[in-house]
């Protein structure tokens, strides 16, 4: 079972991305929360459930399913440290990681 670390980055992208739905509803914000921690958990067991990306055969994204649309983790699973990196979340409707 590899060790799910966060990034820099992918943990600013979970302040971002709550901070933007605490404004809305802060239900809404904490289950979303909820559901990309659960989503994680699923790596430890699946690290490989992630669709490769093109060009970049070391990287996968993991779709996470939430409400009408969801996020995107960008991740890097290094079977032989038995490790796997979360670079980047977003939401469905953003264009890219930046």
């Amino acid at each position: 079972m590899p060790q799910v670390r966060l990034s820099v980055r992918a943990r600013s992208d979970l302040l971002r991305l709550h901070k933007f739905l605490v404004h809305k509803d802060v239900n809404v914000a904490n289950r979303a929360m909820i559901t990309i921690r659960d989503a994680f958990l699923l790596l430890n067991n699946a690290p490989m459930i992630g669709r490769p990306v093109l060009d970049r055969e070391e990287l996968r994204e993991l779709v996470i399913d939430f409400g009408a649309d969801g996020y995107m983790a960008l991740y890097r699973f290094e079977p032989a440290l038995d490790v796997l990196t979360i670079l980047a979340i977003k939401h469905q409707r953003e264009d890219d990681y930046n």
